[in-house]
């Protein structure tokens, strides 16, 4: 199973999908800390902080900005191995 990149300020989520047999890794320098991720979560108000933009992902970047962690669970479930 693929992993999913979670923004470290996004510890409420990832605590959240953890619970939910879904492995999470951080994100630092703007890059996750595995290469195998199947999507990467980010608090849209840091995306130009974080220097994202600047990188290409052949993955969903799901904006958790306003979702509850139930609603970022559900968009990336059809990303999940």
């Amino acid at each position: 199973m693929y992993a999913v990149a979670v923004e470290p300020a996004l510890s409420h989520i990832r605590d959240y999908l953890q619970a939910q047999g879904c492995p999470c890794v951080g994100i630092h320098n703007g890059k996750p800390e595995r290469a195998d991720v199947c999507a990467i979560v980010i608090n849209g108000t840091d995306r130009n902080l974080m220097g994202m933009q600047d990188v290409v992902y052949d993955v969903p970047v799901i904006d958790a900005a306003g979702l509850t962690p139930e609603q970022v669970f559900q968009r990336i479930q059809p990303y999940i191995h």
